[in-house]
């Protein structure tokens, strides 16, 4: 029998898995978990063998969620299943520790499969996420500073609102600015922003 957590903040979601997951004969659902506080109380709590995991949770961002339950166990086993497609979201998380990653409109029979794969000590990764991946190989990537900017430029900044918040000059903000627009291949901020957005190199909250 496969063990399994489920974890995402969508109520509608968790039930729509838990009626899947009970119609497997080889598979029970242990627990639920709508945060990631919780998602790292339970899965302390009842060890399971296999984590179903968003990326978008409240309290604990999901990269935290997996950090958090991989330090209680490094062999931790576990599935991101997020509607998160940007190429920066399925690197950070695969270096976090998840084991591979889906996205919601994944089929339910490939979700099953890819359970019991993970449970069999497999690591598979859907072609469509290995192209995604593979795609940023060929991309400039930000520097963390640059990240940072990034993040606050996605929030309405300028560059002295850039230089308060990290403590540096505006020039210097400004420099950063350009070679975000130059690594991202565009002209402008909005721009910047959609790329940066399509990417997954920032979220709006």
């Amino acid at each position: 029998m496969i063990r399994i957590l489920c974890v995402d903040d969508h109520p509608m979601v968790l039930e729509g898995v838990a009626t899947m997951i009970g119609r497997q004969p080889d598979m029970k659902l242990v627990a639920a978990a709508e945060n990631g506080e919780q998602a790292v109380q339970l899965y302390r709590r009842h060890n399971p063998d296999v984590t179903l995991m968003d990326l978008q949770l409240p309290r604990m961002s999901g990269l935290d969620t997996i950090r958090a339950i991989r330090k209680q166990n490094p062999q931790a086993r576990i599935v991101v299943l997020t509607m998160f497609k940007g190429d920066e979201d399925i690197y950070r998380a695969l270096s976090a520790g998840a084991t591979t990653y889906l996205l919601k409109d994944v089929h339910p029979s490939g979700l099953l499969q890819t359970i019991r794969d993970v449970h069999a000590g497999q690591r598979p990764l859907p072609s469509n996420v290995a192209s995604l991946l593979a795609a940023r190989d060929d991309l400039p990537l930000l520097t963390p500073r640059e990240t940072e900017v990034m993040k606050l430029l996605a929030k309405g900044a300028r560059n002295k609102d850039v230089a308060d918040a990290l403590g540096i000059t505006e020039q210097t903000a400004k420099v950063h600015v350009k070679n975000i627009l130059a690594k991202l291949g565009v002209i402008d901020r909005s721009a910047a922003i959609g790329v940066a957005l399509r990417r997954g190199i920032v979220h709006l909250d």
